[in-house]
């Protein structure tokens, strides 16, 4: 994995390659607070990925995703 830039405002760990973010998921108040959901797809070689609105990453937990297809 390529080394991670300590930026990120949020780093979520994740088991999936593919996530979904709108920025307020865990807020109270829900989606009215957030973005519009956006789908993120992590490289398996990079290991994260960011979310271009409100710039959370999700990191890709180690070993996740090796079972998947595309």
């Amino acid at each position: 994995m390529s080394s991670q830039p300590a930026n990120a405002p949020e780093t979520i760990t994740v088991n999936s390659t593919r996530v979904a973010c709108d920025g307020a998921s865990d807020i109270p108040g829900g989606a009215s607070l957030g973005h519009p959901r956006v789908f993120i797809e992590i490289d398996r070689d990079i290991g994260f990925a960011d979310c271009g609105y409100c710039d959370r990453r999700f990191v890709l937990a180690a070993g996740a995703g090796a079972g998947e297809h595309h």
